[in-house]
């Protein structure tokens, strides 16, 4: 049955997902109207019948509400800044200015599962910071035109202590933008965030809820200066703190430390216990999609329609037989309740020698920091260097953030920072490439907040924060640029550089991955997402509202917009990352389609305001590829014939 949301460009709908998902898993958990039945899933807990209503748990106000925000889709976009963007053809990197909650649930589809390793350096909630209000809309006194900062700006306000929610607005803020960025995670992945004494107790439990407290990996003190503060009591608080969690208990990443156990039945080989199951669904892999039962109890364990076990019926007995399949009743000490898959230190040192050239990879980080990691002054004196004077206050020193890039052993890892600040990620990032010859990438998120009139950032020409994201990583970009320049010039005796070159104009093509592509947090391009629906009309009314609104508005849509913006929005609505490319298709001769692929998917795609006859002739004989095109661009018969030969390939957006 089609809804409102079928005809709107939205992000990835992840409390959809979540009532579906359940929904398959436990269907008697609903009613016949296919709504949740609180009664039956109260009696799940209740065992023994007891009202008893205290609990351990953490609870703020608002907490329901920031937990709701987080899984709410966006239908907002991000558009590309060419002007902005430096050595973009060369360069996988990402700068995306906007808000970040609204920007991790349009990346949500797109790299869902991608994320090596999270940092973030979030407010620390001193009194002074600023928090975001979450009332991200597309009225007219939304983000969009707000006049108390620029064009294209957003407000933001003090959390003051003697508000009354002072740690509850805080804690709101962190709760639903950690909610969502754990879907961007790897398995395998792990985040770092820098806090300070104000809130780092309300932050280890926030992320004991958001990641599992048995996923907590440690707490880093951080040693930020030497000569002491003037604070009451005599303290002086000369550190701050870095808390890290992984995503899963047993896949950290190859250095962060591991629980390993050392058994009787395996006296030579320590193991540890990994996810027996993979994020394919039951219709991807039908022979995994079993119950399995365990051999000593007859105790039966139910798969998961959506995320099956990664044996199959026919393997399932070979790797049991090998000790590879462990049941929750197998050792007492256990705190599981799935089947697990065994993983031996033996393999873990055999992995790590293949993948990185040392069995040393698989040793713990220590908790305690080097003695050269950095401090503030060098933050600061990194900002000066680049810039002539401190516009930044308070930037992390990058020695810091490579430390933990570094940890986690993956050269190709894709970081994120979604309070990207100055920009040290970016920086970090393409300096850690140069030294070690790795390609990561990185994706820094930073909210266009003004900068103070009176502040040497705005003296200087920065009216936005996140004007010095971007143009901090310009001058990093042309700094390592001019390195590499000169050490090939030294070398082969042939490139010659007088001065620092602007990126832009440089004859010098970096073999690293160098550079970024800019973007930008942009309304919608399609008018429906300002539809409201008639409360005296029914469900089907409404949609047939919402489909002469179409009609109507977006009649002129692609001579009145952007193609380049429409194309992002789409294809980023439809889970493909920002770095796709398209290539134009010469067999369609009435229609312009592209062929758009980011390497892990492609589709066709025609932005035309009227598919031809033979356009949809070509497809009723070649299924075998995905199309998207405009709703507009169809009537009734092109769209039924299409939908019929193409089925779930065919999308009208």
């Amino acid at each position: 049955m089609e809804t409102i949301n079928d005809y709107m460009p939205l992000s990835h709908d992840w409390n959809e997902e979540r009532l579906q998902t359940l929904k398959k898993l436990y269907p008697d958990l609903f009613t016949n109207e296919q709504m949740p039945n609180i009664q039956e899933i109260v009696k799940i807990f209740n065992y023994a019948g007891i009202q008893e209503t205290e609990r351990y748990e953490f609870r703020w106000f608002g907490k329901s509400q920031a937990k709701r925000n987080a899984f709410t889709p966006s239908n907002a976009t991000l558009v590309y800044d060419e002007h902005r963007s430096i050595n973009p053809t060369v360069s996988e990197n990402i700068i995306i200015e906007g808000e970040n909650l609204e920007v991790l649930k349009l990346l949500s589809g797109s790299y869902r599962e991608k994320i090596k390793c999270i940092y973030i350096d979030p407010p620390y909630n001193t009194g002074k910071d600023f928090v975001y209000s979450d009332n991200f809309t597309q009225d007219k006194k939304g983000y969009w035109e707000d006049a108390e900062v620029l064009e294209n700006g957003v407000k933001i306000d003090t959390n003051a202590e003697t508000d009354g929610r002072y740690h509850s607005n805080w804690l709101n803020m962190m709760y639903s933008r950690l909610l969502i960025a754990r879907q961007l995670l790897k398995e395998d992945g792990v985040i770092f965030i820098s806090i300070d004494d104000n809130e780092v107790h309300h932050l280890r439990k926030l992320c004991d809820e958001v990641f599992g407290e048995e996923n907590f990996v440690s707490l880093f003190p951080w040693k930020k200066r030497t000569a002491k503060s003037d604070v009451p009591f005599g303290v002086s608080q000369d550190y701050e703190w870095i808390i890290s969690y992984a995503k899963s208990e047993f896949n950290a990443g190859l250095s962060i430390e591991r629980k390993y156990h050392q058994t009787d039945d395996y006296p030579n080989d320590r193991w540890r216990l990994s996810d027996l199951t993979k994020q394919t669904s039951a219709e991807e892999r039908p022979n995994s999609a079993f119950d399995l039962v365990d051999p000593k109890t007859n105790k039966i364990y139910k798969f998961n329609r959506q995320r099956v076990w990664s044996v199959t019926k026919d393997t399932f007995q070979d790797y049991y037989d090998k000790g590879k399949i462990v049941f929750p009743d197998d050792y007492k000490f256990l705190n599981t309740n799935i089947p697990s898959y065994r993983v031996f230190e033996s393999e873990d040192k055999e992995k790590a020698l293949k993948k990185y050239g040392s069995e040393d990879a698989i040793k713990a980080v220590s908790t305690i920091l080097p003695v050269n990691i950095g401090m503030s002054e060098n933050g600061n004196k990194e900002m000066v260097d680049f810039f002539g004077n401190k516009i930044f206050s308070f930037p992390k020193p990058t020695t810091l953030v490579k430390y933990f890039y570094s940890s986690i052993n993956d050269k190709n890892a894709l970081i994120l920072d979604f309070f990207g600040g100055s920009g040290t990620t970016g920086q970090a990032v393409m300096e850690l490439n140069k030294e070690d010859g790795g390609n990561r990438k990185f994706i820094l998120v930073q909210i266009p907040e003004a900068t103070d009139e009176k502040s040497e950032a705005y003296k200087a020409g920065f009216k936005k924060i996140s004007d010095i994201t971007i143009e901090r990583n310009k001058r990093v970009v042309a700094k390592i640029e001019n390195e590499l320049a000169e050490k090939n010039k030294k070398k082969e005796g042939e490139l010659s550089f007088d001065s620092v070159a602007e990126p832009s104009t440089s004859n010098y093509q970096p073999k690293t991955n160098l550079g970024f592509k800019v973007f930008k947090l942009q309304k919608s391009n399609f008018p429906r997402v300002e539809f409201a629906p008639d409360p005296e009309l029914s469900e089907q009314g409404n949609i047939e509202l919402l489909k002469k609104y179409i009609r109507d508005k977006e009649a002129q849509l692609v001579n009145a917009f952007n193609k380049e913006e429409l194309l992002t929005e789409i294809l980023l609505k439809n889970n493909f990352t920002l770095n796709y490319t398209t290539t134009a298709q010469e067999q369609f001769t009435k229609n312009e389609i592209l062929l758009a692929t980011d390497g892990d998917k492609e589709t066709l795609i025609c932005l035309d305001v009227s598919i031809e006859p033979e356009t949809v002739d070509y497809f009723k004989v070649n299924t075998g590829q995905k199309f998207i095109c405009l709703e507009r661009a169809l009537d009734t018969t092109k769209k039924y014939n299409l939908k019929h030969y193409l089925g779930d390939k065919f999308n009208a957006f």
